[in-house]
């Protein structure tokens, strides 16, 4: 068993029998999710983690099955003390729909004719994959998700759960994604498409004898929509450094049509494996869904992001040709151009697109500090009694006394903050007979922003001697209230 391992897994499935209206018009009439989990939900369920696969993952993100030698695509981040700590959060991961490692797929049986669905599966997008997601979560009774994580096609469903369901994602990690399909990208589905589609064994997706999956089918196509699609996924430098020119089981260069060198031989090998563990028509499926993924409104993403309010993580890869680092780039732009809390870290590394199952020192470090760090917007209290400017001393106690705070913020007629007053004033001012609110409010007020450290504003409480903080937005308008004891609470229970 590897060291910091979260040891043995199971696969569960979740069977939802209500059906799934699709984006594209259609519907799957239930939809069954393979997933798994990892770590331990806390009491208030504040500590779940979905993390999203790329185009040929599945729900096997780490540990081991039981007799299996090899771990999960992503074991060197999910597990005790690493980025994604089974410790601290209670990480999951399911197969999307569309695929077939368990979850509805072309694979699956279509219960309308009893045989699986083949080309007949429905078209489905990114978007429905979240919303089948989504379905998972609210079965786990999970309100909302600390982090929703992934590379690839993973950091799109990821953006897509902050634009579908932003009052249900706190942090998002993006990492060597963007946020739309460019022709490049779909440029490549295709032909791997094509690849499938023009072997005589797929045979319009007909290809599966009774419920079983016959692994003759396409199998030349596949393989060779896996080869292109893995030859994507390195880079020259990483293609050069692994394979060099050098020959494959022999010491010159053939005149026949063979496979001479150690890359080809290399591909072959991708291709071969990949056709015993994946279905040609999911293939088609999930490529499709890739290329109809566009976040973009009227031409902006800005504006298609408009409506996020999670705090992000964007993560490129020096050398990934296939997404390379201004995709990523230019969803800091549109994030930060909507005013959002964001970050953004380029991984310096020469393996191009696969960097991000791969670079896993730089992964832990970089999703491990962000996924620790607490902002004010995750602990503020948001529905905050409060008190208009002009107001008289009696009116003011008794608003304390009802509401049960011992700071008011004081609000002027254009709904910005004019100040804030505390029982301690107004206990000071029934002492000194003054009856007006604006004679005794706090008027140069110490505030802080969501996106502010928890850390840094506990600081300008201990500065200030102040017990309390209202949390801003750029119009000066107030949007919450962090307090001294919120702080305490969250360094009571680990900050998770």
């Amino acid at each position: 068993m590897i060291e910091g391992s979260v040891g043995i897994v199971a696969t569960q499935y979740f069977r939802d029998p209500s059906p799934l209206v699709l984006e594209r018009g259609e519907s799957l009439p239930s939809v069954t999710l393979a997933y798994e989990t990892f770590g331990t939900l806390n009491r208030d369920k504040s500590n779940a983690v979905l993390i999203c696969h790329a185009l040929s993952g599945d729900a096997h993100v780490a540990g081991f099955h039981k007799g299996d030698e090899k771990p999960g695509w992503w074991d060197r981040v999910v597990g005790p003390g690493r980025a994604f700590d089974t410790e601290r959060y209670f990480v999951i991961c399911s197969n999307a729909i569309g695929g077939c490692a368990g979850s509805t797929g072309p694979s699956s049986v279509d219960p309308a004719t009893g045989k699986p669905y083949g080309a007949d599966f429905p078209v489905v997008t990114i978007g429905d994959m979240v919303n089948a997601q989504k379905r998972l979560i609210d079965r786990l009774g999970i309100g909302m998700l600390y982090a929703v994580a992934g590379g690839s096609m993973g950091g799109m469903q990821a953006l897509q759960w902050t634009v579908s369901f932003p009052d249900r994602v706190k942090k998002a990690i993006v990492i060597a994604a963007s946020g739309y399909s460019t022709p490049q990208q779909i440029a490549f589905n295709e032909v791997g498409r094509i690849a499938i589609t023009s072997d005589p064994g797929w045979n319009n997706g007909a290809y599966y004898d009774g419920k079983l999956y016959d692994p003759a089918g396409p199998s030349r196509g596949l393989a060779l929509a896996r080869m292109i699609g893995h030859i994507t996924y390195l880079s020259n430098e990483s293609m050069h450094e692994k394979f060099g020119r050098t020959l494959q089981g022999r010491d010159r260069i053939g005149s026949e049509f063979s496979t001479d060198f150690a890359v080809e031989s290399y591909l072959h090998h991708q291709g071969d494996t990949f056709t015993r563990r994946f279905d040609a028509n999911s293939y088609l499926s999930i490529t499709r869904a890739v290329d109809y993924f566009d976040l973009t409104e009227d031409g902006s993403l800005a504006k298609g992001l408009a409506g996020v309010t999670a705090s992000f993580l964007v993560i490129s890869v020096s050398s990934d040709w296939l997404y390379p680092p201004e995709l990523s780039q230019e969803i800091v732009s549109a994030l930060a151009a909507d005013d959002r809390d964001v970050r953004y870290c380029e991984i310096a590394s020469g393996r191009g697109h696969d960097a991000f199952l791969l670079e896993s020192g730089q992964l832990n470090y970089l999703i491990g500090a962000f996924l620790s760090r607490t902002v004010v917007g995750d602990v503020m209290v948001r529905d905050v009694p409060t008190i208009e400017e002009g107001a008289t001393i009696a009116v003011t106690a008794r608003r304390m006394i009802c509401r049960e705070v011992n700071h008011l913020p004081v609000l002027a007629d254009n709904g910005r903050l004019a100040g804030i007053v505390t029982s301690w004033d107004i206990a000071k001012a029934v002492a000194s007979n003054d009856f007006r609110l604006d004679d005794i409010m706090s008027k140069n007020v110490i505030t802080t922003t969501p996106t502010e450290p928890v850390e840094s504003a506990a600081k300008k409480m201990e500065k200030h001697a102040i017990s309390a903080l209202p949390v801003i937005d750029g119009d000066q308008h107030l949007i919450g209230l962090i307090t001294s004891d919120a702080i305490s609470v969250l360094v009571g229970r680990g900050r998770t």
